[in-house]
């Protein structure tokens, strides 16, 4: 986790038991096929190559299913398991609490109807204290360029942009001048299945779409220190939080 503070991502390969990711897998499959609610569809988030509607074509393609928390207990005994503990805690410190309000879910990457995402940072939506927070992302199968793994841009954790720099979505534009340098630092967080990534709530991310014929299925929970809290009233604050 050296590269954290530096980079705002770490990769750890293989840190998911084998036995453990296996059955996240099998329940996210069958969850997936049988659209266990909650879950959100690809319609609702209206992002680029999104279906513009729950009735077209491809409109009823999940993007993720939510509430992973309490879907399965496989899904809890992974978020609060030894293995994350050990490692949140070098980044966030000994008092650890899981946000059931973001993230919480199973990230699926349909190669019909998944849409791209473009460049932002998921504190725009959030609303704490302070803005540090840790995602931990686990890869259930091989996520790769071609199948729309996720891309960084190292090191934006730490940099301001000014209102001009973004659009009025909090999307990083590709159409400015001044952000073609970072742009330019875009690395593939290629993962084999088991491999975990650690990323900060201000590292700019995106992730590109699903070119192959397999679903991409992801795990994602996010962290705070237990003296960061939630804004009282917000959509933080919606749900309440785990301590690991």
């Amino acid at each position: 986790m050296k590269d954290f503070d530096r980079n705002g991502y770490a990769i750890v390969r293989a840190l998911a038991p084998a036995a453990m990711r296996e059955r996240m897998l099998e329940t996210a499959r069958a969850h997936l096929a049988a659209a266990t609610p909650p879950l959100e569809y690809e319609a609702d988030v209206q992002y680029p190559g999104a279906p513009a509607t729950h009735e077209a074509p491809g409109g009823r393609t999940v993007r993720r299913l939510l509430q992973a928390y309490a879907r399965d207990p496989v899904f809890a005994q992974w978020a609060t398991s030894p293995q994350l503990r050990v490692r949140l805690a070098s980044l966030l410190g000994p008092d650890i609490q899981l946000s059931q309000a973001h993230h919480n879910c199973i990230m699926t990457k349909d190669p019909s109807y998944g849409s791209l995402t473009n460049w932002h940072r998921d504190i725009r939506y959030w609303s704490f204290e302070r803005p540090e927070l840790v995602s931990v992302w686990l890869a259930l199968g091989r996520e790769t360029i071609e199948n729309g793994c996720l891309l960084v841009l190292p090191g934006s954790h730490a940099m301001d942009f000014d209102a001009g720099r973004l659009d009025e979505a909090q999307f990083l534009r590709t159409d400015v001048e001044a952000n073609r340098p970072v742009l330019a630092t875009q690395f593939p967080v290629e993962l084999e299945p088991g491999d975990v990534l650690f990323f900060h709530s201000r590292l700019f991310h995106s992730a590109g779409r699903n070119q192959t014929r397999e679903t991409k299925l992801s795990v994602v929970f996010t962290y705070h220190d237990a003296a960061n809290r939630p804004l009282p009233e917000s959509r933080s604050a919606a749900l309440p939080d785990i301590s690991l």
